[in-house]
């Protein structure tokens, strides 16, 4: 622990610190004072801990041409990365700081910062004393070995039970490679999140601080945690180079780090080493089950796993070309690696989205979602990602509400901070009727993934499924604080005016949303339930025109042409359109038994014969 400037490489890395440590920060205070400058000028720690670990300093002369060749040794010998290679007692540099110090070595002009001391007392005396009283300082201010704890009374290193990763730095400035250290801080989130004792921030809210400079204390503050991995990813062929260090967040102070290399074949490894090597830094309790699937990695064709790197980096953008890019990468990870697991997941998370956007009918994409994620899991039983997967399938486009609860609490075991996971668990509890449990796992979702603006967004949902809709509103509202264009929140805000009779604000909402989504067919839907409950029956029949239209171009859900004829009372054209929606499986029926826009049917046999064909639970 300590002032990372001042920092040994061996303190970086949780090594053994000793008196030459301590030679080390005081070889740093003497180049400042001989310079003007650190050693090492980088401002962002991940990079200066990269220059800690593996660069050399620049000659003082170079600063300084008044400093004295002698004095340059002296410094540069202070500043070895090996400690056997540097001054072994505080004694030997007294010596040699004395020699240097002498009328016939000193320097004319003498090193800068020192001049005005050395004019006016001996040299040798000033520039020993400089030493011990740095190695002093320095051995209390760094806390070397905990010196400074135990002189002030503390306690031993700070208890960290939650963290967050945040996105680790792409050294190599090529914009290309931003793919592959996205892709690595995701895969390290993925694998501290199998430890159940520890809370992992997801990634959705860690990659908010992508390439924003802010204080690691309000960092921790804002994402509720006790410390902080941050990091650097440097690629050069088939070789890949990952530093990490962990930070105690409240007080910004550097507790470990350590750099490691390794061939792309063993990436993976690389990753379950490193989160190994965290959870036994911060002492978290790992079970043996947690242990053997943190060991569980395998060899992995390098270009496959660049496929599924750029896959996910598509994918995570969650938009309409972003999905067809990513389906594409998994499917080439796939092809160059046939026993491939995350490819298959890939793949299996693309086709489950597809119905959602309109891109691909559900009896389309989720067969295909299925067989993916069962690949997936045939291949590598573990992943929580294929587990979550399935659960969604088996919820929205199977009905088979047993089995998609099964599927999400393995998930949940098997990678307790997974975020998706709780949050779609939560929706389906909401679905079924368990409205505190639903609660109870969508703020637990948020707990683990503050900033996300979809589970902020169904926080609001959950309170507008238990009836609570000014507490909604007052959710969505501070969801569009995050963002004020993300589009499906203005969807729900709309549907929570409906409710309230607040036609104006609503018909503002669904526009809004209409228009940032260039023309979502759910969002028609929804403007034209709205049309058609508050007497515009003209406007709410061109909506029924215009979603037919855009039929013909993409899927578009039949569960929203119900919706307006309920609107307009139309019930015989409601049910057509239900039935129509029953035979294509559409995901959006799932919410029929707790949608109050679809009351004026609930009273009907169809409408429950509806309902008990879906397996809904009472």
């Amino acid at each position: 622990m300590g002032t990372l400037p001042y920092m040994a490489p061996e303190q970086l890395l949780g090594e053994e610190a000793d008196s030459r440590t301590d030679l080390y920060a005081a070889g740093v205070v003497l180049y400042e004072m001989a310079t003007g400058r650190r050693p090492f000028q980088e401002t962002l720690s991940t990079a200066l801990t990269e220059a800690i670990l593996h660069k050399l300093p620049a000659p003082p002369t170079r600063m300084n041409p008044a400093v004295s060749l002698k004095l340059e040794e002296i410094i540069l010998k202070c500043l070895e990365k090996d400690p056997e290679n540097r001054y072994q007692s505080a004694k030997e540099l007294a010596v040699d700081l004395r020699r240097v110090g002498t009328p016939a070595v000193l320097p004319a002009a003498g090193a800068a910062g020192l001049n005005a001391w050395v004019r006016k007392r001996s040299a040798g005396m000033v520039l020993t004393g400089i030493a011990l009283v740095a190695t002093l300082a320095l051995l209390i201010g760094l806390n070397v070995g905990g010196w400074r704890d135990r002189l002030l009374g503390r306690a031993g290193p700070p208890r960290i039970e939650s963290l967050a990763v945040l996105p680790l730095e792409n050294l190599s400035r090529d914009p290309e490679q931003e793919y592959f250290a996205d892709g690595m801080t995701e895969a390290l989130i993925a694998e501290l999140s199998k430890i159940s004792a520890l809370k992992v921030i997801s990634r959705t809210s860690a990659m908010q601080y992508k390439g924003v400079k802010r204080p690691m204390p309000e960092i921790a503050r804002g994402l509720r945690v006790d410390a902080l991995v941050e990091g650097s990813v440097l690629r050069e062929g088939d070789q890949v180079r990952i530093t990490v260090q962990l930070i105690h967040g409240p007080t910004d102070q550097h507790l470990w780090a350590e750099s490691y290399q390794r061939e792309l074949r063993g990436i993976l490894a690389l990753q379950s080493e490193v989160a190994r090597a965290i959870a036994g830094e911060i002492k978290i309790a790992v079970t043996p089950d947690e242990e053997t699937r943190l060991a569980h990695a395998r060899p992995v064709n390098p270009e496959a796993h660049q496929a599924y790197l750029k896959g996910r980096y598509y994918w995570n953008k969650r938009t309409e070309e972003g999905l067809g890019d990513a389906l594409e990468y998994f499917r080439r990870a796939i092809e160059i690696d046939p026993t491939y697991a995350l490819g298959y997941a890939g793949m299996a998370d693309c086709y489950n989205l597809l119905p959602f956007y309109g891109l691909a009918p559900p009896k389309e994409a989720f067969p295909r979602a299925r067989a993916a994620a069962l690949k997936a899991l045939d291949l590598d039983s573990t992943l929580a990602e294929a587990h979550t997967t399935l659960g969604d399938i088996a919820y929205s486009y199977d009905w088979d509400w047993s089995a998609a609860e099964q599927e999400y609490m393995r998930a949940i075991e098997l990678n307790p901070s997974y975020a998706t996971a709780h949050h779609w668990y939560a929706n389906y509890l909401g679905v079924v009727g368990r409205l505190t449990e639903q609660m109870q796992e969508i703020k637990r979702a948020l707990e683990l993934d503050p900033l996300s603006l979809r589970i902020n967004g169904d926080l609001g949902w959950a309170f507008q499924f238990a009836g609570q809709y000014d507490q909604a509103i007052e959710q969505y509202q501070k969801t569009l604080k995050l963002d004020p264009n993300f589009v499906p929140v203005h969807s729900l805000l709309g549907r929570a005016y409906v409710q309230k009779g607040m036609y104006s604000e609503a018909r503002n909402a669904f526009e809004k949303a209409i228009a940032l989504s260039e023309g979502n067919p759910d969002y028609i839907a929804e403007l034209g339930h709205l049309y058609a409950v508050g007497g515009k029956r003209n406007e709410a029949l061109a909506k029924i025109s215009e979603l037919k239209q855009l039929s013909r171009r993409r899927y578009v859900s039949p569960v929203g042409l119900a919706l307006i004829h309920v609107g307009l009372g139309d019930k015989e054209q409601a049910f057509e359109w239900l039935e129509k929606a029953y035979e294509d499986r559409s995901a959006a029926l799932v919410f029929l038994k707790r949608e109050n826009r679809f009351d004026p049917l609930r009273g009907e046999p169809r409408f429950q014969d509806l309902l008990r064909r879906m397996n809904l639970p009472d």
